[in-house]
């Protein structure tokens, strides 16, 4: 009688504890409609449980809830290889106001709870007729029984539609041993580290000097991760692989500067140099500008030849006032000066050229002898299929009137005083889904200059005029934080709030985006058209204008 009363309370223990065992799957809709790749499963053993998504279940973050400890595990594999885990206690969430509300989910009668999360309502029904506790997110009432259905918002409704009691697999759970679980670190360090670990980060420069006078004895030409420096040391040049794209994946150039020495705003670009012509621009920042096809006699590699491709032009950016070098010099109660300038911009439509090997540069144009320190990176947020077809796209730089070798003697954008800047280029295939990728400025830096007087754009393509605008900017005391060393004027004016023509100093200058028609195979003539503004002694303006074709080949 003994040994089967103790094997009758053995049996009852692992029926009990077995009982608390289960895997719940929850499905998404939003607004009603399916989301397939939302559907989540939670397997539950006793007091732990793991939730993860059905499409990814080998997915880098894993999800854990402890009830004996009263705490959620997230647990992230980095790309070497390594773990990191953040712990929180289930008090450390937004705590549910319960409500009189019932309602029956798969059978079982659920309560009702309301959180709100970041200004986001969730309504919250949960049921304590099961021997089981878990959530389909463990930031939303971890501490409330076993939880079958939230909507957020009265859009988004996560509902379990399968309870399946008995064993869990040991795989299933996968509870985090030491060796899995890493390091256990803070909220804000899991956060960055979930957060690089998404993309692919490509560094290009790092810290790297521009700056007059820092023109250092090259090494050999061709060399790959090496820096270059050209144009007196204005330009930085890297050659460089670039990650394979695939169709969906996003791509951000983001560049950091702040001052070394020079206290003034100054022009600066982010270019790739094209190598599929017979020339390219590399010749000139090598053997000099004048190895490079001219325009107008004058001016030196700024429009497309059939042996040619000017710069393409990544990124237009205009550096701040002095900042960090002159934010101690510069004391103004109450404003706090920033640490640098960071220029960030999506370049995803670039991305048949971001691809491979390619030379990368940066240009300041500066006669300072600290200049600037600038950080080059390339982001690669991955979004499609890897493989996807997509239709060719084309990516054709045809003009860049930017004088990137300033201080080796290119000439300024002064074409525009006697004639428009004209380019005939010839289009091997049709293209359709035409834009053409346009950037302009106005420079002259005084009151009579195009910096600050609006001067009309107008673009043709084969004689008709397709666009016209006036390139103004009016939101330049946006930045007046990045602008220490910026005079200020008698009426309380810095000149860093002043507008000018399409930049301000700190800013990016992003680009304009003109719909072309369809155009057939064979030769097309581009034109921009604006009126100058006349000398004023040794004073000039001058525009920096690139344009890029952008579309797909008809097939």
């Amino acid at each position: 009688m003994r040994y089967a009363f103790l094997l009758a309370c053995l049996l009852c223990a692992v029926t009990g504890y077995a009982q608390r065992r289960a895997t719940i799957t929850y499905d998404v809709t939003y607004h009603g409609k399916a989301v397939p790749e939302g559907r989540l499963q939670l397997f539950i053993d006793g007091p732990r449980a793991h939730l993860q998504k059905v499409a990814d279940p080998q997915a880098k973050e894993q999800q854990y809830l402890d009830y004996d400890a009263q705490r959620t595990l997230q647990v992230l594999t980095l790309p070497n290889g390594g773990h990191v885990t953040q712990m929180k206690d289930f008090a450390a969430y937004e705590q549910p106001e319960l409500l009189p509300d019932t309602a029956t989910i798969l059978g079982y009668p659920c309560k009702k709870a309301k959180v709100i999360i970041r200004s986001n309502t969730v309504e919250v029904w949960y049921t304590n007729a099961l021997p089981l506790k878990g959530t389909p997110s463990i930031g939303v009432a971890p501490g409330l029984g076993l939880i079958l259905k939230t909507v957020r918002n009265g859009e988004q409704a996560v509902t379990a539609t399968q309870i399946k009691r008995g064993s869990v697999k040991s795989a299933d759970l996968a509870w985090p041993t030491p060796a899995t679980m890493g390091p256990v670190v803070d909220a804000a360090t899991y956060n960055r580290q979930v957060i690089d670990s998404r993309f692919t980060t490509v560094s290009v420069f790092q810290q790297e000097k521009i700056s007059f006078g820092n023109d250092q004895p090259n090494p050999a030409a061709g060399q790959v991760n090496v820096t270059y420096h050209y144009a007196g040391g204005t330009v930085i040049l890297k050659k460089i692989r670039l990650p394979d794209y695939n169709a969906g994946t996003q791509i951000l150039a983001e560049l950091s500067q702040y001052s070394n020495g020079d206290a003034y705003d100054r022009t600066g670009s982010v270019f790739l140099i094209p190598l599929d012509k017979q020339q390219s621009f590399l010749e000139g920042l090598q053997q000099g500008v004048k190895s490079l096809p001219v325009f107008k006699e004058k001016y030196q590699g700024v429009v497309a030849t059939n042996q040619y491709l000017p710069p393409l032009e990544l990124m237009r950016f205009f550096t701040p006032f002095g900042v960090r070098a002159y934010n101690a010099a510069s004391t103004i109660k109450g404003y706090n000066w920033a640490d640098s300038a960071v220029f960030r911009q999506d370049v995803t439509e670039l991305a048949p050229r971001l691809q491979g090997e390619v030379w990368l540069g940066v240009f300041v144009g500066n006669y300072d002898k600290g200049g600037h320190k600038v950080s080059l990176r390339l982001k690669y947020y991955p979004g499609g299929k890897s493989g996807t077809q997509t239709p060719t796209p084309v990516v054709m730089p045809i003009f860049n009137t930017t004088n990137l070798m300033e201080m080796a003697g290119q000439e300024y954008g002064t074409m525009f005083g006697q004639d428009s800047l004209t380019v005939t280029v010839n289009i091997p295939r049709a293209m359709q889904n035409v834009q053409l990728r346009y950037i302009t400025t106005g420079h002259g830096g005084w009151g009579g200059g195009d910096e600050f007087n609006q001067k009309l754009n107008e673009l043709f393509l084969d004689g008709k005029r397709v666009y016209h605008f006036i390139p103004w900017r009016t939101d330049c005391g946006t930045y007046r934080l990045l602008n220490p060393s910026s005079g200020n004027f008698g009426n309380g004016l810095s000149s860093s709030d002043l507008s000018r023509s399409n930049w301000c100093p700190g800013s990016l200058t992003p680009p304009v985006y003109i719909p072309l028609p369809d155009l057939p195979a064979g030769q097309h003539t581009f034109k921009v058209a604006i009126p100058l503004g006349k000398r004023e002694g040794s004073a000039f303006s001058a525009w920096n204008v690139s344009g890029c074709l952008l579309g797909i080949t008809k097939e």
